[in-house]
C-alpha cells in the first residue's frame, strides 16, 4: 500500500507527493536539521508523501548520529553530490571553517587576518552562500525525477538561501508549484553584516532575496516580524509556521541539586549578555551560600569571547563546559537544569529570530529566563504562555531580582513553570498547518 492513505470514506486515496529540498538533514545536529525531520515525519498523517532531497555527502559543522531514528520510514529520500569550499578552506584552518560554517563569527576586533579573508570570501565569493555550487546539478537531477514521477509541488528550506535558487530554477522550467521556507531571515539575519560585504555583494545578496521572493507561489517564515519584513519587498502570500516541540523519547529527570543556569546551543560573541554574568557576581557576594549552589551550564559551542567575559567576572570557577551533546541529552539537561537561559543578540535585526529551542524549553516544565531585543518576536511566545520572563540588556536590576527569586524557590523546592496555552506548539499541530497550506494553495 504504498503511497496510500485512508481516507474519512475508508477508502484508499494517493498521496499527495511533495518535493521538499533542505541541506540539513540527519546525520547533521543542532536546530537547523529539526525542522523539516519532524514536518516529513508528521506529513503522511495528513495525506502527504514527502520526498526529501539532501546532499550526499554534506559539510555539516555538528553532527548527531541519533536523529536517523527520527527519520520517517514513508518518506523517500534522495542524495546527490555537493562540492563546498569549506572541504577546501579546511586544509587552511579546520576549526575556523567550522566555526564560521556554523554561524560563530569572532568579534570584528579579535578578527585575526585569516578570519578576515575568510569573511570576505564567504561573503563576497560565495553569493547567496557557500552551498551555491549545488544550484545546478539539483536543478539537473530534480528536473528529470519531478517529471518523471509526476510531482506538482515543491518546498526549498533555508538557509543555505541558495536552496532557494533551486527552487526558482525549477518553478522556471517546469511550472511547478513552489513553498519557499524560511527558518532565518535573508539580508537581515544578524550575522549578514559580518560577512564583509562588498557594494555588489550587498546588492546582489538583495536582488536574489527579492527574487525569490517574487517567485514563489507561497512563503514560508517561523516569525510575525519576518512576514512584515517581506511584506515590503512581495505581495506573494507569507504564511507564518513557527518551530515547534515533539514528544521525545526522554523521561523525567532528577532535578539538579545545584542551582543550575542552563544554556543550550550556539552562545556567539553578539549574545554577551553582560548584566547577566554581573547579577550572578553581585549576587555571590550578597547571598550567603550563593557560592555553594550557583552552576552555570554551558551545552553548544560557545565563543571565547564570552568565556573571556565570564572569566572577568570571576564566574569561570562556576562553569560547567559540556560542549556539543545529542539532541537527546540535551533534552535530558532541559528537564534537569533549574533555570533554562534563552539570549539573543541586541539588535534590532534579532526582533525577528525564534530560537527553535525556545519551544523544547517551553514543554520542560523549567522556567526560562530570557534576554534579547524590546519587542522581540519570541518575548511575546514567552509570556503568552506563562514558561518563563523576558528582559531586555537594560534591565539589570529587574534581571537580578528575578534570579534572586528564582533561587529562593529553589531553596524551597519549589522552582517550576506553569505553561499554558502550549498544544499549538506541538510539531505535529505544526505539520497539520502547513498540509493544510498545501492543500490550499497548490
Amino acid at each position: 500500500m504504498e503511497n496510500l492513505s485512508f481516507d474519512k470514506n475508508n477508502k484508499y486515496s494517493e498521496l499527495k507527493k511533495v518535493l521538499i529540498v533542505t541541506y540539513y538533514w540527519p546525520p547533521a545536529g543542532g536546530p537547523g536539521v529539526q525542522r523539516w525531520l519532524k514536518f516529513v515525519k508528521y506529513l503522511p498523517d495528513f495525506g502527504v508523501q514527502p520526498i526529501v532531497y539532501v546532499p550526499e555527502n554534506p559539510t555539516y559543522p555538528i553532527v548527531d548520529e541519533k536523529l536517523a531514528v527520527d527519520v520517517s520510514p514513508k518518506a523517500i529520500i534522495l542524495k546527490n553530490p555537493i562540492f563546498e569550499p569549506y572541504q577546501l578552506a579546511s586544509f587552511f584552518s579546520k576549526n575556523k571553517t567550522k566555526k564560521i560554517s556554523s554561524g560563530i563569527i569572532p568579534n570584528k576586533k579579535k578578527q585575526t587576518t585569516l578570519d578576515k579573508v575568510f569573511l570576505w570570501i564567504r561573503g563576497n565569493i560565495f553569493i547567496p552562500d557557500a552551498r551555491v555550487f549545488w544550484v545546478k546539478p539539483s536543478v539537473s537531477f530534480l528536473e528529470k525525477y519531478i517529471q518523471e514521477h509526476q510531482i506538482e509541488t515543491i518546498i526549498t528550506s533555508g538557509p543555505p538561501h541558495s536552496l532557494h535558487l533551486i527552487g526558482m530554477e525549477l518553478k522556471q522550467k517546469l511550472g511547478v508549484k513552489w513553498f519557499a521556507d524560511f527558518r532565518d531571515p535573508w539580508t537581515t539575519i544578524g550575522y549578514h553584516k559580518s560577512l564583509r560585504l562588498s557594494r555588489f555583494a550587498a546588492q546582489k545578496h538583495k536582488k536574489l532575496e527579492k527574487q525569490v521572493l517574487n517567485s514563489a507561489d507561497t512563503i514560508i517564515v517561523t516569525s510575525k516580524t519576518t512576514k512584515t519584513e517581506f511584506q515590503q519587498l512581495t505581495s506573494k502570500p507569507i504564511a507564518v509556521i513557527t518551530n515547534g516541540y515533539d514528544v521525545e523519547p526522554v523521561g523525567n529527570q532528577m532535578l539538579d541539586t545545584s542551582f543550575s543556569l542552563a544554556h543550550i546551543g550556539s552562545f556567539l560573541s553578539e549574545r554577551n549578555p553582560k548584566i547577566l554574568w554581573e547579577s550572578l557576581k553581585e549576587l555571590t557576594t550578597e547571598i550567603p551560600d550563593f557560592k555553594k549552589y550557583l552552576e552555570i551550564k554551558l551545552l553548544g559551542a560557545v565563543s571565547q569571547e564570552v568565556l573571556e567575559t565570564i572569566s572577568q567576572f570571576g564566574l569561570d570557577v562556576f562553569v560547567n563546559k559540556l560542549g556539543y551533546v545529542s539532541h537527546e541529552e540535551a533534552i535530558a539537561h532541559q528537564k534537569k537544569s533549574q533555570v533554562l537561559l534563552l539570549i539573543e543578540i541586541d539588535s534590532q535585526d534579532t526582533k525577528s529570530i525564534i530560537p527553535g529551542k525556545l519551544f523544547e524549553y517551553m514543554v520542560s516544565n523549567r522556567p526560562i529566563m530570557a534576554i534579547g531585543p524590546r519587542d522581540s518576536d519570541f518575548a511575546e511566545i514567552i509570556t503568552g504562555t506563562n514558561t518563563g520572563v523576558f528582559f531586555t540588556y537594560d534591565e539589570k536590576e529587574r534581571l537580578k531580582k528575578q534570579i534572586q527569586f528564582y533561587y529562593n524557590h529553589f531553596l524551597e523546592g519549589k522552582l517550576q513553570s506553569h505553561g499554558i496555552g502550549l498544544q499549538k506548539y506541538s510539531r505535529k499541530n505544526l505539520t497539520k498547518e502547513l498540509a493544510t497550506l498545501l492543500a490550499t494553495n497548490s
